[in-house]
């Protein structure tokens, strides 16, 4: 256990980090997933902006990796542009 006060604080700021970016990862995840598995072209295309912002947020946060994010933001954007055509 820690003796200092500051590692007690570290402590307590990781704890509360690691759970923010555990919600913040599960939500994109299954925004993604949704994304994925929707059939409808408008549905498709009005959710694209919010989850290609949200991969690239968490992107810049180190929570996912840039190369992840690239390749989640490539996938949708193949899908969306097969729908369109």
């Amino acid at each position: 256990m820690a003796n200092h006060k500051s590692a007690k604080k570290r402590i307590r700021s990781a704890k509360d980090k690691k759970e923010s970016n555990h919600y913040n990862s599960k939500t994109m995840r299954n925004a993604v997933k949704n994304l994925r598995n929707t059939t409808d072209n408008a549905e498709l295309e009005k959710g694209l902006p919010k989850v290609v912002s949200m991969v690239d947020k968490l992107a810049g946060k180190n929570v996912i990796h840039k190369n992840k994010a690239a390749n989640l933001k490539s996938k949708l954007m193949k899908k969306a542009a097969k729908a369109k055509a």
